[in-house]
Parts: structure tokens; sequence; C-alpha cells
């Protein structure tokens, strides 16, 4: 069976509000990720910035997770023993080394019937154009409609990110729309788009073998 949590090279696993606060400071130390990911104004952010995102991925998504490169044989299992298992489970965890975080946003309880959400992404600099990102994606894509039931997940990009509109596209998503000179960076104006995908398009994917293209990201 294959492991829930897990895809080819990544492990995703809870953030922990104590041991997760350096990756998102790191995360919110990169200017140029931040300014991607985001339309804050792209000032220097400190810890408590920081923090107050990682509570909020932590506490207020409807699945928030780290993004974490697989350890060595972590999916390998010497014994059934249960007196062994739990430590070796425990020590695969410590070994995991995390490169980013993944969540889908949670609708307002009032909202939930119309089941759509939408999937933010953080990776850190080193860990970019390897293909992680687009990893990423597929596997929360595949929780967003396989496990929380969803019917629509939509991602948005900013036109000063051509590579993540390409990406998305290449993953299956369906261009949406366009808000016009929505956005002010760098003295002009730019655009924001959105993209989406339905339950019956994810179905035809999986079908075909979930192959619509890998980008690195």
């Amino acid at each position: 069976m294959t492991h829930p949590f897990q895809s080819a090279r990544l492990t995703y696993r809870a953030v922990e509000p104590e041991g997760d606060s350096a990756l998102f400071l790191s995360i919110f130390h990169d200017p140029f990720g931040f300014h991607n990911a985001n339309i804050s104004l792209p000032k220097p952010q400190n810890k408590a910035s920081a923090q107050a995102y990682l509570k909020q991925v932590a506490e207020s998504k409807l699945v928030g997770v780290v993004m974490c490169l697989s350890a060595e044989n972590s999916q390998e299992t010497s014994s059934h023993d249960d007196s062994t298992e739990g430590q070796s489970k425990e020590n695969n965890l410590s070994r995991l080394t995390p490169i980013g975080a993944i969540h889908l946003s949670a609708l307002e309880p009032k909202h939930a019937h119309h089941r759509h959400t939408e999937i933010g992404i953080d990776i850190l600099p080193r860990y970019q154009n390897q293909g992680y990102g687009s990893e990423a994606i597929r596997w929360i894509t595949d929780f967003a409609f396989s496990q929380c039931g969803m019917h629509r997940v939509l991602l948005r990009s900013l036109e000063w990110s051509p590579g993540a509109r390409r990406l998305y596209e290449r993953l299956g998503f369906q261009f949406e729309g366009r808000e016009r000179e929505a956005f002010w960076s760098g003295g002009r104006w730019w655009d924001g788009f959105s993209f989406g995908m339905l339950e019956g398009e994810w179905r035809v994917l999986q079908e075909a073998g979930n192959d619509a293209g890998s980008g690195k990201v």
C-alpha cells in the first residue's frame, strides 16, 4: 500500500509550532520567493511575521504540512515488533530534511458545501528548480480530491512569475481568469492569474497515469 503522506522523493509531516520556527523564518527571509508567493508589500520580514504564518498553516488551513526530503530507507520496515516500530518511525522523522511547506485553504463552515480549496506552496531557494514543487502540488491535489472530497482545486500566480503559470498548466490546471493590472510592483501594474482543476478532470489524469508533465520547480 502506498504511504499516504509520501510521494516519490518527499515526505509530508505535520507542522511543529516549536520545531519549525527556523524553517518558516527562512521562507520569509527569501525576498524573491516571498514576492512570488504573495501580494503583501515586499518588505523585510521578522520572526513574529514568520511565526504568525506558521501558526496559520498549522491551525487554520484545511491541510498544512511541511515538505521534507525523505530519509534513506525511510519506507523500509525491519520488523513488526511493536517495541521497535515506534522508535524506528521516530528516528526516520528526525532524519527528514525540511524544504518548504504546502497547504490547502479552508472555507468558512457556512461556505463548506461549495467544496473548493486553494493551494499555497513555499520552497526554500536551494531546493527550487528540482521538481519538488510539481511533486508536492500533485500530491496535495490528489489528497484534496481523494481524501478531502473537494470538487475544485485552485492555484494562483502573478504576471511577474511566468514560470508558475507554465508549471500549473503542465500539471493539468486550466487557466480560468485574469485580474487585469490588479497588483503594483516595481513601478508598474501587473496582472494576476487563476487556474483550476475539477474533480472530473483530476479523475481523467488519474486514469491516464497522472502524467500531465513535470515542471522543475
